[in-house]
């Protein structure tokens, strides 16, 4: 793709979605009131602090099912054409499948998999 593509895919974007904003904010409703400020809770009003600070856990679990998530992707185009691809690209995905076994090893040694 050559610089012009990717200038005129960027300007596209930036006007489609500024667009969009734009025409929210003209011909969108422009009545204020202050329930409509207050975050929804199924009806229910909050009770205590409605901000609360996660744990780290639940960070980590999200991060390591994002790898396992990609490894899925990446290793389903090879799964369909292993024979096509020969031995060298086994010998590769097994040692792909080792690192991520190292590193699925190392979350478990640390504790990151406990849920408490």
């Amino acid at each position: 793709m050559g610089n012009e593509a990717i200038i005129m895919l960027f300007l596209t974007g930036l006007v489609l979605v500024g667009g969009g904003i734009g025409a929210a904010m003209v011909l969108g409703p422009k009545r204020w009131n202050k329930v409509k400020e207050e975050p929804y809770e199924c009806g229910i009003e909050t009770t205590g602090p409605s901000w609360l600070q996660f744990r780290v856990g639940y960070y980590l679990f999200a991060i390591l099912f994002l790898i396992f998530d990609v490894e899925t992707v990446f290793i389903v185009p090879v799964a369909t054409s292993i024979k096509e691809l020969g031995v060298a690209a086994f010998i590769e995905v097994v040692i792909f499948f080792v690192i991520l076994g190292l590193g699925l090893l190392y979350a478990w040694k640390k504790g990151a998999l406990k849920w408490e």
